[in-house]
């Protein structure tokens, strides 16, 4: 009997330790990811700093694709460069060269007038966005704290700050602090910076708040939209110092929900974009390239898309500034 509750209190002992280093454990990993959590709300919340600090500038844009079919046929493809500057507090994507045939000035102007005009639209919907957002996400008080400084900013809210396209073309996966769904992958080095790989399994990156009248329609894209966000992974590279993305990219590894498989099947899309730091202390796109696979009945296809944006640079604020020729 000695012997037997010599064992039993042994095993309580036991017991007793293991729940207490289980707790341990749990409070430790819970405090790693509120940790984590809070890192991802400062680096998003921060995103539109970068291009918000200098304005007056210009860039080049090359934009290229390329469609291959069945033993690497080209099927179609194009390779436009662009030029962009701000005008009247508006940045304006001006085209210079398509498929290596310049673009005439009267081209050119009838192009950039269009162009404001669509910023003109796309600025009066982000307001309205905006107040749609306000009226009905409002933040729950438990959760004010955490989520209101990194839910997006609507820019557009004040005339001439709307974000300009290239910075949105970069920011095509439109990040939202979505809280519990980061993961520390380690630390690299990248362009010879110390990095923190961050890997995203989202919850809320495909969520579009669309309102069909059709309840089927409606309901059917809610289901595409939450298939989405399960299969999809984004990684990120993040400075850590100065919490900026400096590069991401985007799998999905199974898109076999998809509809209409039994025309087109999409079997790979992923995509990768960079950041470059053209001026001090600011960041702003560097590069995004995207790659799709597809099966149909004739073939497969493989689509790859990329952008380039170099040559930034400083704009004569006291001229007139219009594109190179």
């Amino acid at each position: 009997m000695k012997a037997l509750s010599i064992v039993v209190c042994c095993l309580a002992a036991a017991t007793l330790g293991a729940t207490l280093s289980a707790s341990t454990d749990t409070q430790k990993s819970a405090s790693d990811q509120n940790d984590l959590d809070q890192f991802m709300a400062r680096v998003l919340a921060r995103r539109d700093d970068n291009w918000k600090k200098l304005q007056q500038y210009i860039l080049e844009e090359d934009e290229r694709l390329q469609v291959h079919g069945p033993n690497g046929l080209r099927v179609f493809g194009f390779d436009h460069q662009y030029s962009w500057f701000m005008r009247d507090g508006v940045f304006i994507r001006s085209p210079l060269k398509f498929d290596g045939v310049s673009i005439s000035d009267s081209e050119r102007a009838a192009a950039e007038r269009r162009w404001v005009a669509r910023e003109q639209r796309r600025e009066k919907r982000a307001q309205e966005r905006a107040r749609t957002d306000a009226e009905n996400d409002a933040v729950p008080p438990e959760q004010a704290q955490t989520d209101t400084p990194v839910e997006e900013t609507s820019l557009a809210t004040l005339s001439g700050s709307l974000e300009p396209r290239f910075v949105s073309a970069a920011y095509f996966l439109r990040f939202k602090f979505d809280p519990r769904h980061y993961a520390l992958a380690g630390r690299e080095t990248l362009n010879g910076r110390g990095v923190l790989k961050i890997e995203y399994y989202p919850s809320k990156l495909f969520r579009e708040g669309r309102s069909r009248p059709d309840r089927r329609v409606r309901e059917r894209e809610q289901d595409i939209d939450r298939k989405m966000n399960k299969v999809s992974l984004v990684t990120l590279w993040i400075d850590p110092v100065q919490h900026q993305i400096l590069q991401y990219t985007f799998d999905n590894v199974g898109l076999e929900f998809l509809p209409g498989r039994s025309l087109v099947r999409v079997e790979e899309m992923t995509a990768l974009m960079k950041m470059s730091q053209p001026f001090p202390e600011v960041w702003l796109p560097g590069a995004i390239e995207m790659n799709f696979a597809l099966s149909t009945a004739l073939g497969s296809l493989d689509a790859r898309y990329q952008v380039a944006y170099r040559d930034y640079r400083l704009a004569e604020v006291s001229s007139k500034i219009r594109p190179p020729q």
